[in-house]
């Protein structure tokens, strides 16, 4: 199959090109800048932009299934102009798609479930790679700090992008939603546990008032209205957060990969230098 991936540089799409090449699929990688873009040899990478579909013509033709993304540009704003790249791809042809949803479905949801296209959506609780937001601050203090003690069933990237693959080329699984997990619900002290023994050293879980979290999310750039969702999501979580469901393993046939193993991977990147 040819299958085209939007988000190719993403934490999922990246992963999403990797399987489906080394599948032996027909692998087209869309991005914004192919010259920065490291992919691997034989993938056809297309420039594109999801918020301009007047670029997006060449990506689309003569592909038989796409994963769509549903934010673009600099912002990660949601896509206005879902019902245009969906028109898009039934012009030419595709037959699956798979879409990565956030909180709350946009216009390339609405168009894509109700067009002639098979579709599967899929929706993780939360991404294991989050926790790359404390890298900076393990790095410089050795300590992860944050409002927030729920525990979270967050999914490895390369798991969804394994589900997203299965959609995309197995019979059987169109016209569906997968709410996706990892295999253990784990609290923001136990993820700093976890992280403290893959990188060999002492990590800190440090318990901030809602004006420190109101702070540390400010010091990311977040605007008030994402602080404020911040605030109310570290203290009114949602219960499907703690929930751990086999989607996984009943898509893919293994185990949902841990916390611990995504840890050791990315090890490096929370290890102070100094």
């Amino acid at each position: 199959m040819r299958i085209l991936v939007t988000g190719a540089t993403g934490q999922v799409g990246r992963h999403l090109v990797a399987q489906l090449h080394e599948a032996g699929h027909d692998v087209r990688a869309l991005t914004r800048n192919p010259a920065a873009a490291e992919f691997p040899a034989g993938v056809q990478v297309v420039a594109g932009d999801l918020t301009d579909t007047s670029t997006l013509g060449p990506a689309f033709e003569r592909v038989d299934g796409v994963h769509l993304i549903t934010f673009g540009g600099d912002g990660s704003q949601d896509l206005t102009n879902g019902s245009e790249i969906i028109g898009l791809a039934e012009r030419n042809g595709v037959q699956r798609a798979t879409v990565l949803g956030g909180w709350s479905a946009t216009s390339v949801e609405s168009a894509l479930m109700s067009s002639t296209i098979s579709w599967s959506s899929l929706q993780p609780v939360e991404f294991m790679g989050n926790a790359l937001e404390w890298a900076e601050e393990i790095r410089a203090k050795r300590t992860v700090s944050m409002l927030a003690t729920y525990p979270s069933a967050m999914v490895h990237e390369a798991d969804i992008a394994s589900v997203a693959a299965s959609a995309l080329t197995e019979d059987g699984r169109g016209s569906r939603t997968y709410p996706l997990t990892g295999p253990q619900a784990l609290t923001p002290q136990e993820r700093t546990r976890i992280l403290a023994e893959a990188t060999g050293q002492d990590i800190t879980y440090v318990q901030l008032t809602e004006d420190g979290e109101r702070a540390r999310l400010r010091g990311y750039g977040y605007d008030d209205d994402y602080v404020e969702f911040g605030i109310q999501l570290a203290t009114n979580p949602p219960d499907a957060s703690v929930v751990v469901l086999p989607t996984v393993e009943d898509v893919t046939g293994r185990p949902a990969r841990t916390f611990a193993q995504w840890a050791q991977e990315h090890a490096e990147q929370f290890r102070t230098t100094a």
